[in-house]
């Protein structure tokens, strides 16, 4: 983060958004600690969507995109997409 106040009112703002388009926190911020790896851990959230069009309808809307501008300008990120696992399919 490089201004905390405007990263502060990001994560204020994009809950309301995310949850607009379908989507829901499992990890938001919190403790994290790499086991394995040379990991530099800062802050880590993780959101599950329906599916994949749900997510892209989310990251790609207008809403998200002025405050992605706004996270963007105020932090340096990584953000990727993981599919799922079919919870109807035995594991292996």
């Amino acid at each position: 983060m490089t201004d905390t106040a405007g990263y502060t009112r990001y994560m204020e703002a994009v809950p309301e958004i995310v949850e607009k388009y379908g989507g829901r926190y499992l990890v938001r911020g919190g403790e994290a600690h790499p086991l394995e790896g040379d990991w530099k851990l800062n802050r880590i959230f993780v959101l599950e969507f329906p599916d994949e069009p749900s997510l892209m309808r989310f990251y790609e809307a207008h809403d998200f995109a002025v405050l992605k501008a706004q996270r963007q300008a105020v932090s340096h990120s990584r953000m990727i997409a993981v599919e799922g696992i079919d919870e109807a399919l035995p594991i292996p």
